[in-house]
């Protein structure tokens, strides 16, 4: 799922989670990938004749209305799609005095295997939440002698776990002792440091299911130092994808180890976010006339016909996202909503929340 289909997604749970039911008469359906639709039609009917039981005349009403609702709207499908089908009905008005009796149905970004009627006063979302999680994660290292940071990278959410310093000294005179001593000493509290960042990346790591790789930076030779003493876990040894070398430590470095580690990350959704707000960016340095940011300078540009890539924060309005995603797609336009999880993504909320580079340069003066 791209950022642009689980903005979509996540509208749609907004709008299902906003709404209340006065009594227990909000109707949510699960169905699995592969199960009969036909079945759960005729148990939707049984469900009618149930719900003429209901002693409050309104709530009644609004059951058994939702319920044929979502029965038509489920008719309208030859099959269960392939990875099943969540289906939705109830009165969506603000207003006691007025009926506005909605359907939604959504097909899940994975294979449902739940099966569910309720009815209820909230409609059932959270496993549709639950398949927003990014299933990519990354265990992230950064190392050298004075200090580590052990971090994830999950979508494009990084989190730093941890962050130790060593209390290894640096370059000092020997004072009348031997200067191999020292060394020895230093060797033995820099082996102790990166034993403790194992520790804690073994505690963290190991348990992660699906931990996709582990990339690991640092400056110098640190980091094959760290890799050398053999601390870090067997298994995850394995699953080291990445090796850089950094100028930076702390969260600088966890930044610049994602920067440099583009190519192992070409499949997450992090890259392919920051390639095209990178791409956006240099573009706005070298060749100002081919990009252009704010609603309404991407407005005029949308009018003229010349965007090549619209982007969009996920920030703005809803309405105001649909509309532009709208008229981007009908102008031909390539259409990129954009998380504010990573740097770049805050960085387009901070320029308005809108931007597009053009198919060509634009005149000073034009836009």
């Amino acid at each position: 799922m791209n950022t642009k289909q689980k903005y979509q997604f996540k509208r749609v749970i907004k709008e299902l989670d906003s709404i209340r039911g006065r009594h227990t008469e909000l109707i949510t359906v699960y169905i699995p990938s592969g199960y009969d639709l036909n079945k759960i039609v005729s148990h939707l009917a049984q469900e009618q004749g149930t719900a003429s039981n209901i002693k409050d005349k309104t709530t009644r009403e609004h059951v058994i209305d939702s319920l044929e609702k979502i029965i038509r709207h489920l008719r309208l499908f030859k099959k269960t799609p392939p990875n099943g089908l969540v289906a939705f009905a109830g009165n969506a008005s603000k207003k006691e005095s007025k009926v506005d009796i909605k359907v939604w149905s959504i097909e899940p970004p994975e294979p449902l295997n739940v099966r569910m009627y309720r009815c209820d006063q909230t409609f059932v979302t959270e496993i549709l939440k639950n398949m927003l999680e990014s299933k990519e994660v990354y265990g992230l290292i950064v190392v050298d002698r004075r200090d580590g940071t052990v971090g994830l990278l999950k979508g494009t959410s990084m989190t730093r776990l941890a962050h130790l310093t060593s209390g290894v000294p640096g370059k000092f005179k020997a004072g009348g002792q031997s200067a191999h001593r020292f060394e020895r000493l230093i060797e033995g509290m820099a082996k102790e440091f990166y034993k403790r960042i194992a520790e804690i990346a073994n505690k963290e790591f190991l348990p992660i299911k699906n931990l996709k790789g582990i990339l690991i930076g640092g400056p110098g030779h640190t980091k094959n130092d760290f890799l050398d003493c053999n601390y870090l876990n067997n298994e995850l040894k394995k699953k080291i994808i990445s090796t850089q070398d950094l100028s930076y430590t702390g969260d600088f470095g966890l930044q610049e180890l994602l920067d440099k580690s583009k190519d192992a990350l070409s499949e997450a959704e992090v890259a392919k976010e920051k390639d095209i707000m990178q791409k956006f960016f240099e573009m706005l340095a070298k060749e100002p006339s081919k990009v252009t940011y704010g609603l309404k300078e991407v407005e005029k540009v949308l009018e003229m016909k010349v965007v090549d890539t619209l982007l969009i924060s996920e920030t703005l309005d809803d309405e105001l996202i649909e509309k532009l995603e709208e008229k981007g797609t009908t102008e031909g336009a390539k259409v990129e909503i954009i998380s504010v999880e990573s740097r770049e993504g805050l960085q387009l909320k901070e320029l308005g929340g809108i931007a597009a580079i053009l198919r060509f340069s634009i005149g000073e003066g034009t836009i």
